[in-house]
């Protein structure tokens, strides 16, 4: 997802910004102040509580801001991202945004400070008071606000330059000039966003050769658990000896294992735009291992694209596997065969269901030839990459 925080003091302009923003990148918008005075004109318990405080100048209880936050969110489960409105506004309410997108498996890609004169922040509010005839854009109120905004929110910016994601940017000038260079951030920082894909589907759907044509065409990692796992068997280490029973039987490896081999081929590659995962996770356990893992570099999975193949069609390819120079000892014995297909069975509806609700999921159809897959997938693949951007 595409979130986003646009701060900056009352009267910079983030409104009017972010309703460009919104139409460019087909953002949620939530901006807490203008839900907040939908509330008090619907007269809502939320809305009464809140209109003392608002006509004092004063900031909302951050109770009343996270209820309202996550009722926005929930009422747009399919949006490509959100655009964050003046907030957070504190440090406390930067730590609330951190959970609120943890849970939704994403984080915050930037925060975009229009910087504007005290003078002419004040100078906009007492016009925009005129025509709007909005309470809290009164000389008295807008000091009040103000000195709210230096006292308490500033710090936040502090917060994110910590963690090198915040930007001021000058919000003096037309509409269109100031859109362009908000729009220069969020391009640059999208372009260091890792894509992350994971390939899912059946023994024998073809995921290795997929997996490895995606990687070379968008410059992602390749990884694959089983591949790194017969590399340790084959070089004999104690990994290598415990993973061989469980594969030779046709099981999943224990997680401990998968981790560390993980963690070290993501570690030789620092510089990396993303990874492909083949095959991992394959249970729901390994779907939440992967987003710790993944959350320790500030990224998450994109995308899971499965490739779908009915049993008979792999048990043929498996079959033919196991006369070519790629056998390998599980594709020798027809009942470890049907044992990893039932294993995939039981364990893949969950990992699907993970998947599909924070909308990453993808179904591509395994019939026809490589050539024929693999154009599906890359397809799917740039539909997913522009939807991020």
């Amino acid at each position: 997802m595409l979130n986003i925080a646009l701060f900056g003091p009352p009267g910079a302009g983030k409104g009017t910004q972010s309703k460009l923003l919104i139409e460019k990148y087909k953002l949620t918008y939530i901006a807490t102040g203008d839900i907040l005075r939908q509330e008090i004109a619907q007269g809502t318990p939320l809305g009464m509580e809140a209109k003392e405080i608002i006509e004092k100048g004063g900031l909302v209880s951050d109770e009343i801001i996270v209820q309202i936050i996550e009722n926005k969110i929930q009422m747009n489960p399919d949006a490509n991202g959100i655009l964050f409105d003046g907030f957070p506004r504190t440090v406390v309410q930067a730590y609330i945004l951190e959970g609120l997108l943890l849970k939704m498996n994403s984080s915050l890609l930037c925060m975009l400070s229009l910087e504007v004169p005290r003078e002419t922040l004040i100078s906009r509010m007492l016009e925009r008071g005129k025509v709007s005839g909005r309470s809290d854009d009164k000389e008295e109120v807008i000091e009040i606000r103000l000195k709210e905004y230096e006292e308490k929110t500033i710090p936040v910016a502090s917060f994110y330059d910590h963690k090198k994601k915040f930007y001021p940017i000058n919000g003096v000038g037309k509409v269109d000039e100031v859109f362009k260079r908000l729009t220069k951030v969020i391009e640059k920082n999208l372009e260091n966003v890792r894509q992350n894909i994971v390939l899912f589907g059946p023994p024998g759907a073809g995921k290795g050769t997929q997996a490895k044509q995606l990687a070379e065409k968008y410059n992602l990692v390749y990884i694959s658990t089983g591949e790194l796992m017969r590399n340790e068997i084959d070089c004999g280490t104690e990994m290598g000896k415990i993973a061989k029973k469980y594969m030779d039987a046709g099981d999943i490896v224990p997680d401990e294992i998968a981790i560390r081999l993980i963690e070290t081929k993501i570690k030789m590659h620092p510089q990396a735009k993303g990874f492909i995962f083949k095959g991992y996770p394959s249970t729901i356990v390994q779907a939440y291992i992967l987003d710790g893992l993944l959350m320790r570099l500030d990224t998450s999975v994109t995308c899971m694209l499965e490739i779908s193949s009915t049993t008979l069609q792999s048990m043929k390819r498996l079959s033919a596997r196991a006369k070519s120079s790629n056998a390998r000892v599980y594709d020798m014995d027809p009942e470890i065969i049907i044992h990893r297909l039932e294993v995939y069975e039981k364990k893949s509806a969950l990992v699907a269901e993970y998947f599909q609700k924070q909308n990453k999921f993808a179904s591509i159809s395994g019939e026809g030839t490589t050539d024929e897959v693999f154009e599906r997938l890359s397809k799917t693949v740039e539909k997913v990459f522009k939807n991020v951007r």
